[in-house]
């Protein structure tokens, strides 16, 4: 699977962080939450913010779901 790219934050006066993605708003963090993100972005920025916004899906979730090793639990 390929690195996670396209990320960038912005830190607000308020203290609230945006996360974009190809210069879009992806998610808007405040207060703990933002906190929190501003201390853990500094080890890996891109994978991190991937994480954070929920963006580390990349479409083959149906096909999995699908494949019959899966499809025998019930769950559809």
């Amino acid at each position: 699977m390929p690195d996670p790219q396209g990320f960038t934050f912005e830190q607000r006066a308020d203290g609230s962080v945006l996360i974009l993605h190809r210069g879009r708003v992806a998610t808007t963090l405040r207060g703990a939450r933002a906190r929190e993100f501003l201390a853990e972005v500094d080890d890996d920025p891109q994978h991190v913010m991937a994480r954070w916004t929920g963006n580390y899906r990349h479409g083959n979730e149906r096909t999995a779901r699908n494949h019959p090793r899966n499809r025998g639990s019930g769950r559809r």
